[in-house]
C-alpha cells in the first residue's frame, strides 16, 4: 500500500476527529458551536503568534501599536513596555509545564499576562500556575518577589497581585504530583 501523504495535517485536529467523537453525538446546533470554537482556537493560535512577532519587533525597533483600547493592541503594547518575553516556556517536570504568553522578571517583580481571546471567562488560576512553574524552575520563593498577573480579554485588563499564600500550594502539589506519576510509572528520579 502507498499511503497519501499528508504532511501538513501531522500534528493537528480536526473538527470530526476520531480521537474526540464527542461531534458523533451533537444536535446540529452543538455541532455547529463546536465547529465555532474549534475555529476560534485556530484564530487564537495564530493571534498568540501574531502578538508574539509584534512584541518582539515593538522591542527591537521601539514600534508600539496604535493605543485604542482594544485587548490585542493594549497586551502587545504592555508586553512591550514591559519588556516581556512572549510565548515563554516554563518547565518543573515533564508532567508539569506550560507556556506563559508574555512574562517578565526584573528587579524582583514577576510579570506575567495572557492574552485571551475566546469568550468563555478567563480563570486566574492559569496564571498562577505560570508563577508557580516559573518559581519552582528558577528557584525562587515566592514571598521573597512581587509578582503582577494579567488576562487581557475584551477590551478588560485584570490585575491581580498574588503572594505566596497564592503561589505556594501549587508549587507544593506541582511538586507532590509530580512524584505521584514518577512513582506510579516507576520512573527514575525527576
Amino acid at each position: 500500500m502507498i499511503w497519501n501523504e499528508h504532511s501538513t495535517l501531522k500534528g493537528t485536529h480536526a473538527v470530526m476527529s476520531a480521537s474526540q467523537p464527542y461531534w458523533l453525538f451533537d444536535n446540529d446546533e452543538k455541532f455547529l458551536e463546536r465547529v465555532d470554537n474549534f475555529e476560534a482556537a485556530k484564530r487564537g493560535t495564530r493571534l498568540h503568534a501574531y502578538a508574539a512577532q509584534d512584541i518582539l519587533l515593538g522591542e527591537e525597533f521601539g514600534i508600539m501599536r496604535p493605543a485604542n483600547g482594544r485587548t490585542y493592541e493594549t497586551y502587545v503594547n504592555d508586553a512591550i513596555k514591559y519588556r516581556m518575553q512572549p510565548e515563554q516556556v516554563l518547565y518543573f517536570s515533564d508532567w508539569a509545564y506550560g507556556t506563559a504568553d508574555a512574562i517578565s522578571f526584573r528587579k524582583n517583580m514577576l510579570r506575567i499576562h495572557d492574552l485571551k481571546t475566546g469568550k468563555a471567562p478567563a480563570k486566574i488560576e492559569q496564571l498562577y500556575i505560570y508563577a508557580a512553574l516559573f518559581c519552582l524552575e528558577y528557584n525562587h520563593k515566592p514571598g521573597n518577589i512581587r509578582m503582577e498577573t494579567r488576562i487581557y480579554q475584551n477590551n478588560e485588563v485584570n490585575v491581580w497581585t498574588p503572594d505566596a499564600s497564592d503561589i505556594l500550594p501549587i508549587m507544593d502539589l506541582i511538586v507532590k504530583r509530580s512524584e505521584l506519576i514518577r512513582k506510579y510509572l516507576n520512573m527514575e528520579e525527576i
